[in-house]
């Protein structure tokens, strides 16, 4: 981990703090400060340089310095989860909600950008990830409890599943994309 913690986007500060702070990012706080914002919460600050969040990318430009790739892996994983069980109960109502629509979007979005972010730590030709690219006790823990979840074939396998989950909830909810709940 870095000395100073320094994310890449707002949202990559989010998923560390949630990460590493009990309460995570629900209690954290965003104040602007010369050059860009500083997210705080539970005695840890982030900072968040403006040229950070113009990368237009969910989690920013670059390698991640806060989250190792096994942390990625799992940060997919839990919004896969996510968005299967809010896509299940989204289906099953019958006056569909736009917001919860718009929520199980986003869930597959993040879920497909946090396994790409895992794979920007994976050498060209390289078949698996690294060990240098798990410097936290839960990155090496995943890794060493399922090692074969860190290969090439199954971080492309799980992005691809990712975005053609996506794909899928859209074109069968075609109609819900735009609609915005009754005022």
């Amino acid at each position: 981990m870095p000395e100073s913690a320094r994310a890449r986007s707002l949202a990559e500060a989010r998923v560390y703090l949630d990460l590493v702070v009990p309460g995570g990012s629900a209690q954290a706080s965003v104040d602007e400060v010369p050059g860009g914002r500083v997210v705080r919460a539970g005695g840890v600050e982030v900072l968040v340089p403006d040229e950070a969040e113009q990368a237009g990318t969910a989690f920013g430009a670059g390698v991640s310095e806060l989250l190792d790739a096994g942390q990625w892996v799992m940060v997919g994983a839990t919004y896969a989860s996510r968005a299967l069980e809010s896509g299940l109960y989204y289906t099953a109502d019958l006056s569909p909600d736009p917001e919860r629509f718009r929520a199980v979007v986003a869930e597959w979005s993040l879920a497909a950008d946090a396994v790409s972010e895992a794979l920007k730590f994976l050498p060209d030709g390289a078949e698996e990830l690294p060990r240098e690219a798990f410097w936290t006790e839960m990155g090496r823990s995943a890794r060493d409890a399922e090692p074969g979840r860190f290969t090439r074939a199954k971080l492309e396998s799980d992005l691809a599943f990712f975005r053609q989950s996506l794909a899928d909830f859209r074109r069968l909810h075609p109609g819900n994309a735009g609609k915005r709940p009754a005022e």
